[in-house]
Order: structure tokens, then C-alpha cells, then sequence
């Protein structure tokens, strides 16, 4: 039973991201592509693509690093759990690392990063912070 598919996502990550691993591949859902649009849009990632099968369909990432194999991601995390749901309003909304990270909310005008949803004017769950 999966409680909570958005931490198993970035555990995935993080993990792959230790490893040094090139790529990883888990099952797709609408918000994960969202966060790897993100991800990707941002520097976090190399590429994504949803892959179709009979069932649900799988998300492919292409992890990205630096020169050296240097990781590219220090941190993530998850913030808001199905325990412990975390809200912010459109004025509470904390800078990541002063600006150099990012946090990424699930909003009403959809997954955008803090800088984004700060711009929209918008609040909305903090689902995680990446730097």
C-alpha cells in the first residue's frame, strides 16, 4: 500500500542522486510530471518523459550533474505530508536558501515553484524544497 506517492517520488530521486545513477524510471501520475517539469525547468534535472504501458504509465528522469559527477542537487525534500499537511498564504511564502532554492507548491493554477507563485499571487500546499 502507498501512502504517499509524491515522497516515494523524491526518495527515488534523492537515492538516485546519491547512487550517481544516470536515470530512473517509477510509475507516472500527473502530479510527478508536474514536479519534473519543474525540476527540469530549473537545473535540477537533465530530461523527463512518460512512458505508456497497460497500466498507469512510467516517468522517466535523466538525472543531471555538474562537471566531475558533482550533484546538482543537494537537497530535497518533502514538506507537506498526508499527516501533516503544510499551507502557506501568498504573503507566507518563505524564500529556499535566500532565493537560491526552490519550493515547489501544489496551487490553484497548478505545481509552479515559490518565485512563480509568488508572482500569480497565489498560496497553496508547500509540497517540497530543493537546493
Amino acid at each position: 500500500m502507498q501512502t504517499d506517492p509524491i515522497a516515494d517520488f523524491l526518495t527515488a530521486i534523492r537515492n538516485a542522486n546519491t547512487a550517481r545513477h544516470n536515470e530512473l524510471t517509477l510509475p507516472s501520475s500527473k502530479v510527478k510530471v508536474e514536479i519534473a517539469r519543474i525540476l527540469k525547468e530549473e537545473g535540477y534535472i537533465g530530461d523527463y518523459e512518460v512512458q505508456s504501458d497497460d497500466k498507469q504509465g512510467r516517468l522517466r528522469i535523466v538525472m543531471r550533474y555538474a562537471d566531475g559527477r558533482e550533484r546538482v542537487i543537494q537537497h530535497i525534500e518533502r514538506v507537506s505530508k498526508p499527516g501533516r499537511r503544510i499551507y502557506v498564504g501568498k504573503n507566507d511564502i518563505d524564500r529556499v536558501l535566500g532565493g537560491l532554492g526552490i519550493a515547489i507548491l501544489s496551487t490553484p493554477r497548478g505545481v509552479l515553484t515559490d518565485r512563480a507563485a509568488r508572482r500569480a499571487g497565489v498560496g497553496g500546499e508547500l509540497l517540497a524544497k530543493v537546493y
